[in-house]
């Protein structure tokens, strides 16, 4: 059975809450840490790597026990009203350390309370990855699903990566991530209500744990695809975890260029985060297009080439003082992003079905959280090797948000944002051209 319009656009749309906590840990927890409560750059790099492995160990249990689940509303969507709340509750607390606190005191209050929002986070982004494969079988579809995604997508980048930076900088970090709830829990509980009525899997899976592990990794193209997957998310992952130092330090609004004006109303990175949704909402449609002439594998391709040139490109601009020939480079990054995250995700419950298919099981959890553990794990590395370049260049932490740098330091955070991600893009096309490609072939995918 055909999807409606509504099935297809609701359920991307529970993407825009996911998205703009997936932005705040990366873009905003780091910087927090080092930034304003003073933690030794080293030290807030493997903290944030700490909380996000522990998120990664309970991927596999909630994608188990989603398509265990039985209940009149489906396998997923309790696991996702649940865990909305619990996401976008302990992110608020994550911010709101008590003043007066010793170091010690501040990081241990971030870590229970990031620990606790990635638990939610978990809950919400495995069923709903899970729905990709459950409720169309059509490649198609899928597609355009995952258009709609990356589109709603692109709006929650926009609010983790601008308006509350933006809202933080005039009201404070707590006051702007409880401004940012309502969308987070709103967006995901709509969704469930636009797809209630979509096709689904309704009885519980009888595999075991180790069984349906068993499973997804006998699915070669799937391990191959995920692993690649993740290794374009840590080049990702290292910009966007950057991207506030790079703010700070190489991107100097010069007062005489277009958006003079706007980037002293939003801060230089809101602006850049502005600049980059609308290249990500602009590039959809091409990507779909682009994908169903050349195929997912070819546009894939096509896009991650894309990138690397604009990161090269990016590391011979900066450090610049026009913020406007910097947004118009985000706007293509942006769009070149639409590549990155909207076809590996129409690509991988394509492999669900080669499994289901061959063993009967409807395992679309399982499945869901192994292909989100080479993206998390990724996230959770990034800050850490960051942290360590810049560390081992004499990266200097303050509680005032700036403070001077050497020229050795801005050197390290230079490359680390620009040649260091084209370079491990570059990696992960040989990748898929010498891994990916023949294992899916071979499939007759």
């Amino acid at each position: 059975m055909a999807l409606t319009f509504t099935q297809k656009a609701g359920w991307g749309l529970a993407d825009m809450g996911v998205v703009v906590f997936v932005v705040v840990k990366q873009l905003l927890v780091f910087a927090f840490l080092t930034s304003y409560l003073g933690v030794p750059v080293g030290l807030a790099g493997a903290v944030t790597t700490g909380v996000l492995i522990f998120d990664m160990i309970t991927d596999p249990l909630v994608g188990y026990l989603s398509d265990r689940t039985q209940s009149r509303f489906g396998r997923r969507a309790p696991w996702m009203a649940v865990g909305a709340v619990i996401m976008a509750g302990a992110m608020v607390g994550l911010f709101s350390v008590p003043p007066g606190w010793s170091m010690g005191e501040n990081v241990a209050w971030v870590v229970a309370f990031f620990g606790l929002a990635t638990i939610g986070f978990t809950m919400v982004a495995i069923p709903f990855g899970a729905q990709a494969g459950e409720i169309t079988q059509d490649p198609t579809e899928r597609s355009v699903m995952t258009a709609w995604r990356m589109g709603f997508a692109s709006i929650g980048i926009l609010v983790g990566g601008a308006v509350i930076p933006g809202l933080a900088k005039g009201m404070g970090y707590p006051t702007a991530a409880l401004i940012a709830t309502p969308l987070i829990v709103g967006a995901i509980w709509l969704s469930l209500v636009a797809t209630r009525n979509a096709p689904r899997v309704a009885d519980a899976s009888t595999v075991s744990g180790s069984g349906m592990i068993g499973l997804v990794l006998s699915n070669r193209a799937f391990v191959i695809l995920t692993l690649l997957y993740g290794v374009m998310t840590l080049a990702i992952a290292l910009v966007t975890a950057g991207l506030p130092f790079a703010c700070l330090y190489l991107i100097t609004d010069s007062g005489d260029t277009a958006l003079s004006g706007m980037a002293k109303a939003l801060s230089t990175l809101s602006l850049m985060f502005a600049a980059f949704v609308v290249g990500a909402i602009l590039s959809q449609a091409v990507w779909v297009l682009l994908s169903r002439w050349m195929g997912k594998v070819g546009a894939l391709i096509v896009g991650l080439v894309f990138y690397i040139f604009l990161l090269v490109a990016l590391y011979a601009a900066l450090p610049s003082v026009n913020v406007t020939a910097i947004a118009g480079m985000f706007v293509l990054a942006g769009m070149a992003n639409g590549s990155y995250q909207q076809i590996p995700w129409a690509m991988y419950p394509d492999l669900m079905d080669v499994t289901r298919a061959t063993s009967g099981q409807a395992i679309e959890g399982a499945f869901s959280a192994i292909w989100l553990f080479g993206q998390k794990l990724a996230n959770a590395f990034a800050p850490a090797l960051l942290g360590v370049i810049l560390g081992a260049y004499g990266w200097q932490e303050t509680t005032q948000g700036q403070v001077a740098q050497s020229p050795e330091a801005l050197g390290a955070l230079h490359v680390a944002i620009s040649l260091v991600p084209a370079l491990i893009l570059a990696l992960s096309i040989l990748g898929m051209l010498a891994l990916y490609r023949p294992a899916a072939r071979r499939l007759g995918l």
